[in-house]
């Protein structure tokens, strides 16, 4: 999906939701031709290194694409290792996507379930979506921290804003114009565009279309690193396959770390229950209410309580948590 957010900038984020189902739909049947279509006019071809997270992905670091990692290990990989792979063609890739029964793509761009229809009516697919879903507070915390990564996504993604809904004004006027905190107005307004778009998603899933009933999961983050085995547990099980031992235990370390990173996109173990109540400390209570006021319907359908006042904010006995509706 970050092929086309990238390639087709500026294009706001709802109207390249069609191109991000089309390209979805040829990855699930392992055609890898269609990162062609976003390549540079006259760039070289796309090879294994240049899709996927190449340099963090167990796949293209494993035989027979590199030697590096074998792909029955669970673990991370080094992506000083990885970058040390050599490219292959995606013909090479797609052959060994092909010998997989299953295929599992995280989505992140993609805003509204409602758009994957087509493929999930396809029977040649038995496409399943599990929705993973966080506090929008804890979201629009991570997205700041990530801004500088994200500025271009932010502008895409506020530019979705329906014209024709009455704006809700920041909790602080002063905000937008604040210099050094800009682009933090931009993190905050994407998430009335991905809130909004969530909460069209769970309404859906409340009452679901017959393409959609047996295939749709949410799991909240939160439960997530509370429960780690129960929850990978139940998600093997929603798409009928079993998890072993290391996949337990590899979902266990990952979130129990005793560590926190400030560095965004980094994949490391670490506390993952003080990154899930760090938007507690870090928004001031004007951005909290601000993303609150966004996010008040679908945070109701997914148990996420709002907060009174700064101190409730700041009170990590006080669980902020309630039993999802969906």
């Amino acid at each position: 999906m970050w092929h086309i957010w990238q390639k087709l900038y500026p294009g706001d984020a709802v109207s390249l939701q069609g191109a991000a189902r089309d390209m979805l739909s040829s990855l699930y049947r392992c055609d890898l031709s269609v990162f062609q279509l976003y390549n540079a006019p006259g760039g070289k071809n796309v090879s294994s290194l240049g899709v996927f997270g190449a340099t963090l992905n167990k796949v293209i670091c494993s035989y027979p694409l590199c030697s590096a990692y074998r792909k029955d290990i669970v673990g991370l990989v080094d992506d000083k290792m990885c970058k040390k792979c050599p490219p292959q063609s995606l013909r090479l890739l797609e052959e060994e996507c092909l010998k997989y029964n299953t295929v599992v793509i995280k989505g992140v761009r993609i805003l509204d379930l409602n758009v994957l229809a087509p493929l999930m009516e396809d029977p040649s697919l038995d496409l399943k979506v599990i929705h993973l879903v966080r506090d929008p507070r804890a979201v629009a915390n991570s997205r700041i921290k990530s801004r500088h990564g994200l500025i271009r996504e932010n502008l895409q993604v506020v530019r979705s804003r329906d014209p024709k809904l009455r704006r809700i004004p920041f909790a602080d006027p002063a905000h937008k114009v604040n210099k050094k905190d800009g682009s933090d107005y931009h993190s905050i307004g994407a998430m009335e565009v991905i809130c909004d778009r969530t909460s069209r998603t769970l309404r859906t899933a409340l009452n679901p279309p017959n393409w959609l009933k047996g295939k749709y999961m949410t799991v909240r983050y939160e439960d997530l690193v509370d429960n780690p085995i129960k929850t990978v547990r139940n998600i093997y099980r929603f798409v009928n396959l079993s998890a072993n031992h290391d996949i337990e235990l590899f979902a266990l370390n990952m979130t129990s770390g005793t560590t926190s990173s400030s560095k965004p996109f980094l994949v490391s173990s670490r506390n993952a229950t003080q990154a899930a109540n760090a938007w507690r400390t870090v928004l001031s209570f004007q951005q909290i209410k601000q993303v609150e006021d966004y996010c008040h319907q679908a945070m109701s359908l997914l148990g996420y309580e709002r907060v009174r006042t700064a101190g409730d904010a700041k009170d990590l006995s006080k669980s902020l948590l309630s039993v999802p509706k969906v």
